[in-house]
């Protein structure tokens, strides 16, 4: 594993994808939604290897994960015209059936593209299971927090725009209101994770984002959320009530703590 098999990979993705492309406007804007999604966390995944040290092979393969880790939105959207896993399919476990099944990976050892695949698969789980292999744990580490920082952007640059003009697979049925639930604003409190599943607003989901930097694995990835706003333009989304001026509060100052209590 090394520059030049990410290269390949590359070109192979750039295939890909243009073999998905639609015919229909609204389809192959979210089709471009995507991809551009991709090339995006593979830089935040580059930017975290680097800064954690890892050498050639390991920035490598944290790339190539990055690049893979949403190859399934692809067929997904094409069979679907949904994002949504929950009313279609699990787009990572997709993603790992194409790559296996067009051998994408066959000029790896066995090793790398068994921990490739792996990876793939557990980028979207809820949280990584126990006892996993430490290479293994690492990177899925990586491209989830790559992966947030990405989406983040996505849903930044959608603030302060209606809703009704998002891309139609960026939008989740929510009601544009601006109640927020007060059970999920107590995970955020509580520094606990949020399922889709309890949302009922845009709101809702903004605090679910914030709450998704308590998962942050990494210095880097806390050092890309202060130096890029997340909180502050996330929180633009959100009714500034009392509660939650403070949860907000209490999650700037939970990771300038882990940044080892500077904002630099």
């Amino acid at each position: 594993m090394n520059a030049d098999t990410v290269a390949r990979y590359r070109s192979w993705f750039s295939r890909f994808v243009k073999d998905h492309a639609a015919q229909d406007e609204q389809d192959q804007q979210n089709i471009l939604l995507k991809e551009t999604h991709t090339h995006r966390v593979c830089g935040n995944a580059c930017r975290i290897a680097a800064e954690l040290g890892l050498d050639s092979r390991g920035a490598a393969m944290a790339e190539t994960i990055a690049l893979f880790h949403d190859v399934g939105r692809f067929p997904q959207y094409h069979r679907f015209r949904t994002f949504q896993d929950s009313l279609s399919v699990n787009h990572a476990v997709l993603g790992a059936k194409v790559l296996l099944s067009q051998d994408v990976l066959r000029d790896l050892p066995k090793g790398e593209r068994s921990l490739i695949v792996r990876a793939v698969t557990l980028h979207n789980v809820f949280t990584l299971p126990p006892g996993l292999d430490g290479e293994i744990f690492l990177h899925a580490k990586i491209v989830r927090d790559a992966d947030k920082l990405d989406i983040w952007r996505v849903f930044i640059e959608l603030i302060g725009t209606d809703a009704a003009g998002w891309p139609s697979a960026a939008s989740l049925g929510l009601s544009d209101t601006p109640e927020y639930s007060p059970g999920v604003l107590a995970s955020l409190e509580r520094r606990e994770m949020v399922r889709l599943t309890s949302l009922r607003t845009l709101s809702d989901f903004m605090l679910l984002q914030l709450a998704w930097i308590y998962d942050l694995n990494f210095a880097p990835s806390l050092r890309m959320v202060l130096e890029r706003g997340v909180i502050e333009q996330l929180s633009e989304a959100v009714p500034r009530t009392p509660e939650v001026e403070r949860a907000i509060e209490n999650l700037r100052q939970y990771v300038i703590g882990r940044l080892g209590g500077t904002a630099a």
